[in-house]
């Protein structure tokens, strides 16, 4: 078995799952960046301590947006109303948040120019690193691919055709990553 023949589709089909985390990774952090329109997907993931176990948020409670820039929680139970508000101060989010009989409000600021700004800034930064990353992936495909030519499980023509492949791949990875940050840059700014 010394010379068994490697594929390069199954190099390319062990990078692509890896590729697809790193799109579900950028997105959900893209998420989490708040525009002028509020969108309960901003505290979803928020962690909530209660009686001694970590929960997310959106495993304790119904969030929606009630206004452009209001949120509104509903703990599935009332004694859960202090553990999110105490989460929610603690959190990056700096948000101002008040009971109100059952539930939690959320009013966020309109946007600053500024602060805009610095958000623009953070999309960029996510982006750069999901594209760090998907060339992390196609660096380590491209050398698999070429240790198996160089050692004689592969042939030069089939190195070529999987570089090719995996090239595709990447550029579709890509443009996706390019698209979704150019859509909430657009968001941002208007």
């Amino acid at each position: 078995m010394e010379n068994e023949k490697i594929s390069y589709q199954n190099i390319i089909d062990d990078v692509e799952p890896e590729l697809k985390k790193v799109m579900v990774f950028f997105t959900s952090e893209l998420k989490k960046i708040r525009t002028e329109r509020v969108s309960p997907s901003l505290v979803e993931d928020l962690k909530v301590d209660y009686f001694g176990k970590t929960y997310s948020l959106k495993e304790l409670a119904a969030i929606s947006a009630n206004q452009a820039r209001e949120l509104i929680i509903k703990p599935w139970d009332k004694s859960y109303l202090e553990d999110v508000l105490s989460a929610l101060e603690r959190s990056t989010i700096k948000v101002s948040s008040v009971i109100d009989d059952d539930v939690i409000r959320i009013k966020l600021p309109a946007l600053s120019e500024e602060f805009r700004n610095d958000l623009i800034r953070l999309v960029a930064q996510t982006q750069e690193q999901a594209k760090q990353t998907i060339r992390k992936w196609r660096d380590e495909g491209w050398a698999k691919i070429k240790n198996a030519e160089k050692d004689k499980k592969m042939s030069e023509d089939e190195k070529f055709k999987g570089k090719k492949k995996l090239e595709d791949m990447i550029k579709d990875f890509s443009d996706q990553i390019e698209k979704i940050s150019e859509s909430k840059t657009k968001e941002l700014k208007s």
